[in-house]
């Protein structure tokens, strides 16, 4: 898939303007935003999962670009694969987990507050809930 297994150890991965931040599932990276939005790429390694959470200040938009999984919304579950889409609107319970293979979502969030802290973690497999 192009990506690395240690996201940590990719010395030729390109910057982009906000980083590469990594995360015990994998990594994501800011591609850009403006007013009222934002565009981040997330990396799940493949058997990983982000923290069942919510925001209460934006709302997401998930394309899942690589690799396959599982994309869960208020209660509802959406095989993932390259091209799926997924809507989260604001304040919606909501989580990504990569399958056999790992996992590439481009996010664009949209809102008034677009701050990384803007996240209730209901459930975390790395005890930060």
């Amino acid at each position: 898939m192009g990506e690395p297994s240690d996201p940590a150890a990719d010395p030729a991965a390109p910057e982009a303007s906000d980083g590469r931040v990594v995360r015990p599932w994998g990594w994501f990276e800011g591609l850009g935003g403006g007013a009222g939005y934002r565009v981040k790429r997330l990396w799940i390694r493949a058997g990983a999962r982000i923290s069942l959470q919510r925001h209460h200040h934006r709302s997401e938009h998930w394309v899942v670009v690589a690799g396959s999984g599982l994309l869960e919304c208020e209660g509802q579950r959406l095989e993932a694969s390259p091209g799926t889409l997924l809507t989260v609107p604001c304040g919606a319970i909501h989580r990504a987990t990569a399958g056999a293979s790992d996992l590439v979502i481009v996010e664009v969030q949209r809102g008034d507050d677009l701050r990384e802290d803007d996240i209730e973690r209901l459930a975390d497999d790395y005890d930060r809930a």
